[in-house]
């Protein structure tokens, strides 16, 4: 067993559920926010058992899972817009609870838990098809395209889950506000994927014709 990539991905997977529960609770001026430990259950729990099972079955993915150090100027911006987004959805929400100012139907909340799960599914999907992918904007030594799958359906299908579970999570977390905010992220996540596919086109051999063959970027027939 690898100690030292086990002991990264722990280290990443508490401070990750610590800052959001102090995100969240500390906001919402309470623990006793359900909808806040539903969120944490949705979230955390699959990606235990997403993490572990990478860790055993393909290390390297982690390792390259874990490095977040953006080389892309372009991309740099894209991150401090994106945590920027993050922060005030979650504080936002938080707020939303300890005041009142707005509740959604329970019908609305349940709804978006199974989004967010069906979402999550597709999340683990896309990693279990494509063993280069990475947090940061690069090619690999020896990265082929990935052209089966969720690959052969849209470019860029990791992007696509990550849309749909960010934009369900204000509405697990019963904030209508925060969901306004996350309105914001998929025209970030389009200005990420023009930079991506500049660097893949120059960098990655076959990804031209790739990009002839399927057309959509995230979502069949619209985009």
């Amino acid at each position: 067993m690898d100690v030292k990539l086990f002991s990264q991905a722990l280290i990443k997977f508490i401070s990750g559920l610590i800052i959001i529960c102090l995100l969240l609770f500390i906001p919402a001026g309470t623990l006793n926010y359900p909808n806040g430990w539903l969120f944490i259950a949705l979230l955390f729990l699959p990606m235990l058992v997403v993490g572990t099972v990478i860790f055993f079955k393909s290390p390297d993915l982690l390792k390259r899972r874990l490095n977040a150090k953006e080389e892309e100027s372009e991309q740099k911006m894209v991150i401090v817009i994106s945590g920027i987004i993050f922060l005030s959805a979650f504080i936002v929400a938080g707020l939303n609870f300890r005041f009142g100012w707005f509740k959604l139907p329970e019908t609305v909340v349940i709804l978006a838990s199974t989004i967010f799960l069906i979402s999550y599914g597709m999340y683990g999907e896309v990693l279990r098809e494509n063993q280069y992918l990475s947090r940061t904007v690069e090619v690999s030594e020896n990265q082929k395209v990935v052209d089966s799958g969720l690959y052969g359906i849209v470019r860029h299908p990791m992007y696509t889950s990550t849309i749909f579970l960010f934009l369900s999570m204000p509405l697990v977390l019963d904030s209508i506000f925060s969901f306004i905010i996350m309105l914001a992220y998929p025209a970030i996540i389009l200005l990420r994927i023009g930079n991506e596919e500049k660097v893949l086109e120059n960098e990655l051999k076959g990804y031209k014709d790739y990009k002839q063959k399927v057309k959509y970027k995230l979502i069949p027939f619209i985009l």
